[in-house]
């Protein structure tokens, strides 16, 4: 399974400035199949060291940061030779021995030569324990499910997938309604790797991909309760349960009363971030007033939360297949639910510069989203169905004669009244649309 962030992995190792990396990404997601191929691929030989199941990795880096000592007792325990260039050092589930990110440092310093990755399910919730984190002495990468560009690479071909990343968007119109079926699926699917997999198989049964689904989400699940403080596991179930439903109002801003009756921030604060650290909920803050750099503008007092694939989610609510894959109406039905989380998915893996929304209560504008394209503001109009009418985006590019407005829709690739339509398939190339600023 060919997973763009593999042309990332290439460029580092050929940097000759390149430090150790980190590979973060949530559960399944696909981190060591990928890592283990790029190995494969590309060195003569691959160390693999997995900190969950053998705990002399963790004493060994307990006992101190000497990378000669620390290399040669990695020999010993792989019983294999490491050779600077040739062999990758991969630790997996780095998590279960955090000492190895602060070593990172010292093979950052005293053994560059080496090629050094670590990844780990929940190493946003490691990095918090208590142990020094290599700032500056690593790079830093994020694996995310697969995109609706990645998916249609699996479903339709190289080639399927060359014109949706590659292609002027107006030559994509041709092919629309392939790429919308395509998407229909995408939608019920998600873009879990192990899912993926399971439904390109011949005779693949929609029942199965639910089950996996759902083990998937009851991993979860146990992680939250094997990791998590007890003094604030309950109201981290409550917020993961809690998110389809937020999804699902017209207003998306996440409510702490409607998790629990008079609930305040102080609350589940700690139990939100506790997910975010997990990887598996995105934090999608407010912006009141535009500028760039729009992170100047973020508004702490109000968010959306987004899951991490909306395949989960519709396993999380079970939405039944064939509301999915059978009305023709899907898009619309389900804009609450799936689109605008489809949509931050496909923004989230292209895009580094940080993702808002807008709402402003002086002038009562509402706007889904909010991203810098270039040296310009994007506000982003998340749209299911055909109608074309943005009053949102009008009055945003009225009051920021600068911005560069987007609407995602149903409707074909067009330029018009100050503001660029993409389709919904084609989301995932609204980061790079040219803005001419």
């Amino acid at each position: 399974m060919k997973r763009d962030l593999y042309e990332k992995l290439l460029e580092w190792k050929s940097d000759s400035a390149r430090k150790p990396l980190i590979i973060k990404g949530a559960r399944q997601v696909g981190k060591t199949y990928l890592i283990t191929e790029f190995g494969k691929n590309e060195f003569e030989n691959t160390v693999i060291l997995n900190c969950d199941k053998d705990p002399r990795i963790a004493r060994l880096f307990e006992n101190g940061f000497r990378t000669d000592r620390i290399l040669s007792g990695l020999e010993m325990l792989s019983n294999e030779k490491i050779v600077p260039g040739k062999t990758l050092l991969f630790f997996d589930e780095v998590g279960e021995a955090p000492a190895v990110l602060s070593a990172l440092k010292y093979f950052c310093e005293d053994a560059p030569q080496y090629h050094v990755i670590v990844a780990g399910s929940l190493l946003g919730l490691a990095i918090h324990r208590g142990f020094s984190f290599p700032v500056g002495k690593v790079n830093e990468l994020t694996l995310y499910p697969l995109s609706f560009a990645e998916f249609a690479r699996e479903r339709l071909g190289e080639q399927a997938y060359s014109w949706l990343k590659n292609k002027e968007l107006s030559d994509l119109n041709t092919f629309g309604q392939l790429y919308q079926e395509t998407l229909r699926e995408y939608y019920f699917i998600g873009g879990m790797p192990e899912v993926v997999h399971a439904a390109l198989v011949e005779n693949k049964d929609y029942r199965e991909l639910r089950n996996i689904q759902k083990q998937i989400l009851s991993d979860y699940t146990l992680d939250i309760s094997k990791h998590a403080d007890t003094q604030i596991l309950g109201r981290i179930h409550q917020v993961w349960a809690s998110i389809p439903q937020q999804l699902s109002k017209s207003n998306k801003k996440f409510i702490y009363g409607d998790v629990q009756k008079g609930a305040r921030a102080k609350d589940f604060e700690l139990a939100i971030q506790w997910l975010i650290d997990a990887g598996i909920v995105y934090k999608v803050p407010r912006v009141r007033k535009a500028g760039i750099p729009l992170k100047y503008y973020e508004d702490f007092s109000a968010f959306k939360l987004f899951m991490v694939d909306h395949g989960l989610m519709g396993a999380m609510t079970d939405v039944p297949v064939q509301e999915i894959l059978l009305k023709q109406n899907v898009f619309e039905e389900y804009k609450g639910t799936f689109t605008e989380q489809y949509v931050y998915e496909q923004l989230v893996c292209s895009t580094d510069t940080g993702i808002f929304y807008f709402d402003s209560d002086s002038t009562k504008l509402e706007l889904d989203f909010l991203i810098q394209i270039q040296n310009r503001i994007a506000p982003i109009e998340v749209k299911a169905e055909e109608n074309l009418r943005s009053k949102s985006l009008k009055q945003f590019k009225t009051d920021y004669p600068d911005s560069f407005p987007v609407r995602i829709s149903m409707s074909d690739y067009r330029e018009q009244d100050n503001l660029v339509n993409v389709p919904l398939y084609a989301a995932i190339r609204v980061c790079t649309l040219k803005t001419n600023g």
